[in-house]
């Protein structure tokens, strides 16, 4: 064979593998990866204080709004958020003295369960959250519940975790703050300062939990309970949560007579709101989907994972249906 002849063949062999390679990776399909949400942080003047609000999803889809409980803020929905975000509208609000909404003196500012409600609805109307499904939580629950006494015909489905509305759910963690409710007196209340104390915040986070690894650092929740002034705040509200207990039987009609769908996904090791008050809600929402989780008080933070499946399917069947 000539070398001119096996030249020939050799780049002849050469564009046939390279065509054939190009052939191969053009009808391999593209892998693509879904770009993460744009999460909005924005603020709105409600009553003169600054309302912080967390915004993602689309403008035009179903509206979640995700109430927060005590100590934290739409922090602890950090990590929800994407995960919802590509389908629905997701609405995250710090209240008046959390997170990052202003924080007025308490003695200028009434901080109740009642004024909250009316400040979350300020700021949902005004966004144009005509409807919408609540993830309650802790302090989010009265705050929900009393939003759908005001707007029953507005909620499309309730996510329930670790949030009461039952006598079943108060038991001896809330002792001492019962009996601050009955005396009033200064020194039951200082005595509820152990509450906004280190030691407390952390063993609400890790109380419960079987994997501490999982847990996110607390100590920007006690940051922010460290604030000048902030303890009255929430001295505050821990006697005004009474004000919530007569509502119960308000709140419980409100799910008998409207059978919102309704998914319950709660830390059964929980000793602030513990599982004791979570059975009672399927005496009025029979057909709510029910989960206990082998985790504390603040569940998202280490069953995120087994979480938001059930949480992305319940919306998914229920309210995006």
């Amino acid at each position: 064979m000539s070398r001119t002849l096996a030249t020939l063949l050799l780049a002849s062999a050469t564009i046939f593998v390279s065509a054939s390679a190009s052939i191969a990776l053009a009808e391999t399909p593209a892998v693509t990866q879904q770009a993460p949400a744009t999460i909005h942080y924005r603020s709105m003047k409600i009553d003169g204080v600054n309302v912080f609000y967390r915004e993602a999803g689309p403008a035009d889809s179903p509206v979640v709004v995700l109430l927060h409980g005590f100590p934290t803020s739409s922090h602890m929905f950090r990590n929800l958020i994407p995960l919802l975000a590509d389908r629905y509208r997701v609405l995250a609000p710090d209240y008046p003295g959390f997170g990052q909404s202003d924080a007025p003196d308490h003695t200028k500012f009434e901080y109740s369960f009642g004024h909250y409600t009316d400040i979350i609805d300020t700021l949902l109307t005004k966004l144009g959250a005509a409807k919408y499904s609540m993830y309650v939580m802790d302090y989010g629950a009265p705050v929900g519940y009393r939003l759908a006494l005001k707007h029953p015909d507005r909620v499309t489905g309730l996510i329930v975790q670790n949030g009461n509305a039952y006598d079943e759910g108060i038991r001896d963690f809330w002792n001492p703050i019962r009996t601050y409710w009955k005396s009033g007196a200064k020194k039951d209340r200082e005595a509820l300062s152990v509450l906004v104390a280190p030691e407390t915040t952390k063993f609400q986070y890790t109380d419960g939990v079987k994997d501490l690894t999982r847990i996110s650092p607390w100590v920007h929740d006690q940051a922010l309970l460290d604030r000048s002034g902030n303890k009255d705040i929430q001295l505050d509200l821990f006697y005004d949560y009474r004000t919530n207990l007569p509502l119960y039987p308000q709140f419980q009609a409100f799910f008998r007579d409207r059978k919102p769908p309704t998914l319950i996904v709660w830390g059964k090791n929980d000793q602030i709101f513990p599982e004791e008050g979570a059975h009672p809600y399927l005496r009025d929402l029979p057909e709510a989907e029910f989960h206990l989780l082998d985790t504390g008080h603040f569940a998202l933070e280490d069953k995120l994972d087994e979480m938001a499946p059930l949480i992305r399917s319940f919306l998914d069947r229920k309210v995006a249906k």
